[in-house]
């Protein structure tokens, strides 16, 4: 099996390359953790080492001597392919921020770099102070509150969760009972809830959405907008910007009367993304929750990397949830925008899966989470069906009325050799057009369900 370097794992040739091996050690104390080996080259080839008594004494005195607060190294010796190996085995670290010669580093993917101060200062924050969300909000008073939308909400939040306060009660005793004031001062997380100008307070809870012409951003946008307003009203507008932007195919099935109708993107799994971003995003952070929407994908971008405990790995699975900001989670919960912590990426998943998209691309990219949606293949065949040759044509429309076909049936029924069918078979299973499953030693393709009423409008298979 070949092993590669990643975000947890890293190789150096020799013990010549320690200042670099450092940088990667204090990255991984400031991440989640990880491994390095010396002896391997940077594409995982053993060279050996020699693990003399001087040599891992001086590691573990660079990295002791060097990297605060102090660590106990735990290196290790094995022996691969009859050479010797030196592990340096990097815990996730437990106080953090950490330091060599004076720098933090942080790990992304395979590269270290120097915290940016936001994030430095979030993580020094974070063990001292109140949770962001529960901080009171300084030069903010009851007068910046919006009485009608705290009713508003009290009156939501009985109807959804059976929330037992009564919506005409005094502002400040609701205020007090949805535990949103500090020392009588409204806190940041009822300014973003119940502000009258939420914005100007904080800035950075603007959401910036654009839809560009093109695959890149400096590309010219044919749309933007920049939303202002309450939580729930960036949530609701940025999804109204979301459904007047992205586009929705039509056509009609021969002995129907209504028409079949699939949008480019998922609007629930969007919808879901820019939830979790304006929910889960560092707020002490400058940056915006940006909606991207480009020719051939949808991106949700969020301030802030995951929070602690969490991977890319359990976002795509059943996993607890860990909210950065709990005050403004528990909210959205009382009025119904989040049903259960920790399920929010899952039910995006299922969303791709149901309209047919490849499941969405979760990363971390500098101090920003992003979520990428690739554009459902049924939209782009409606538009550009010369991406799928004249015999693929043809299997869509056969599979609309067979379960099932073979790679052998397939090369009988499209008059074709078998290495031409595995190539067209191989093609539509990547679009997500069809589905392979096994009967036995045997594969079997089937149609994917969103293209059970797919009408052929290019021409293929009419004759």
């Amino acid at each position: 099996m070949t092993i590669r370097e990643s975000d947890t794992m890293e190789f150096k040739k020799s013990l010549s390359l320690i200042e670099p091996a450092l940088k990667s050690i204090c990255g991984f104390l400031n991440q989640h953790g990880g491994v390095i080996t010396f002896g391997r080259t940077n594409t995982g080839t053993i060279v050996g080492v020699d693990p003399t008594d001087h040599s891992l004494r001086k590691l573990s005195q660079q990295i002791s001597s060097r990297i605060k607060p102090d660590i106990a190294p735990d290196i290790r010796v094995i022996e691969e392919q009859g050479k010797h190996l030196i592990i340096v085995m990097v815990p996730e670290g437990t106080s953090k921020p950490y330091f060599l010669d004076g720098i933090a580093y942080t790990r992304t993917g395979t590269e270290n770099r120097v915290m940016p101060p936001d994030e430095l200062k979030r993580i020094i924050l974070s063990d001292h102070t109140l949770p962001w969300d529960d901080r009171p909000c300084q030069g903010a008073t009851i007068d910046d509150i919006d009485a009608p939308s705290v009713r508003t909400f009290l009156e939501r939040a009985q109807n959804k969760r059976r929330f037992d306060i009564d919506p005409s009660i005094p502002i400040e005793t609701a205020l007090e009972k949805l535990d949103v004031l500090s020392g009588g001062l409204p806190t940041h997380a009822a300014v973003l809830f119940f502000g009258k100008d939420p914005q100007r307070f904080f800035i950075q809870s603007e959401v910036r959405c654009a839809r560009f012409k093109g695959e890149e951003v400096s590309s010219t946008y044919l749309n933007m907008n920049v939303l202002h307003g309450r939580i729930n009203q960036l949530i609701e507008d940025t999804n109204q910007f979301i459904e007047q932007t992205i586009q929705k195919a039509a056509w009609i099935v021969p002995g129907k009367m209504q028409r079949e109708e699939h949008w480019e993107y998922p609007p629930d799994a969007l919808r879901e993304a820019v939830i979790n971003a304006v929910c889960h995003r560092d707020y002490n952070a400058s940056g915006n929750v940006q909606v991207r929407i480009f020719d051939s994908r949808a991106q949700v971008w969020n301030p802030g990397k995951l929070p602690e405990g969490i991977t890319i790995d359990l976002l795509k699975v059943e996993h607890a949830s860990h909210p950065r900001n709990k005050t403004i989670a528990r909210l959205l919960f009382l009025i119904g925008y989040i049903e259960q912590w920790g399920s929010g990426t899952i039910s995006m998943i299922t969303a791709c899966e149901r309209d047919g998209l490849p499941d969405p691309q979760f990363r971390e990219t500098g101090n920003d989470f992003v979520v990428t949606f690739a554009r459902s293949t049924v939209n782009t065949l409606l538009e550009h069906p010369e991406i799928l040759n004249e015999r693929q044509h043809k299997a869509i429309k056969y599979l609309q009325t067979h379960p099932t076909i073979t790679r052998q049936e397939y090369s009988r029924v499209f008059e074709c050799n078998e290495k031409t069918a595995r190539r067209d078979l191989a093609d539509l299973e990547m679009q997500k057009v069809i589905i392979m499953t096994k009967s036995g030693a045997t594969k079997l393709f089937q149609l994917n369900a969103v293209f059970s009423t797919y009408v052929d409008i290019s021409g293929h298979g009419s004759h």
